[in-house]
């Protein structure tokens, strides 16, 4: 007959907002893990996998940005750099996790607005980083958004993103190239 994934269904959690702030957390944790220890990606992800109880997160997401943040780092990391106070490898590991998840999602998936990874990478920081991080690593890419999404600042207006609320991603659109 067919091939059966075709036909499969997503998961119904597959691009809902409380999904991808679960996916997000555990993307920090191993996106810091790999930093800390450089343990391949594809071992990261059958370990949280395993590890971690993700059936409520995005799992199609969190495998994308996985897989996708080692493929890119550099690119990431110059993209960070000119908007940062010292080098990309003086800065905390889970700050440098923070802005590499958030560029990511900025230049690889169009998918989700600027206002939503600002947001979320503000909340990350708030979560997991130092005390006042949060404040660095929303001027930072308030800064770079407004670089990386010349069409979308021009759209909706820019501003700070530190008083939105967590507005969850529009649907999935093909990246301009």
């Amino acid at each position: 007959m067919g091939d059966s994934k075709i036909n499969k269904p997503k998961p119904s959690n597959v691009g809902k907002p409380a999904a991808r702030k679960k996916a997000r957390k555990f993307l920090l944790q191993a996106m810091y893990q790999w930093h800390i220890t450089k343990t391949p990606i594809n071992e990261l992800e059958k370990q949280f996998r395993t590890d971690f109880d993700m059936k409520k997160a995005d799992i199609e997401y969190f495998h994308d940005v996985l897989h996708g943040i080692p493929k890119h780092v550099s690119e990431l990391d110059k993209y960070i750099e000119p908007y940062l106070e010292r080098r990309v490898d003086e800065l905390d590991p889970i700050e440098l996790s923070v802005f590499r998840i958030a560029v990511y999602e900025l230049t690889q998936r169009v998918d989700v607005p600027y206002k939503v990874v600002i947001n979320e990478a503000i909340e990350l920081a708030k979560l997991f980083g130092a005390t006042d991080s949060h404040k660095y690593v929303n001027g930072v890419l308030d800064k770079l958004a407004q670089k990386l999404r010349v069409m979308e600042f021009k759209q909706k207006g820019k501003g700070s993103s530190e008083t939105l609320l967590s507005k969850e991603e529009s649907p999935k659109q093909e990246p301009s190239k």
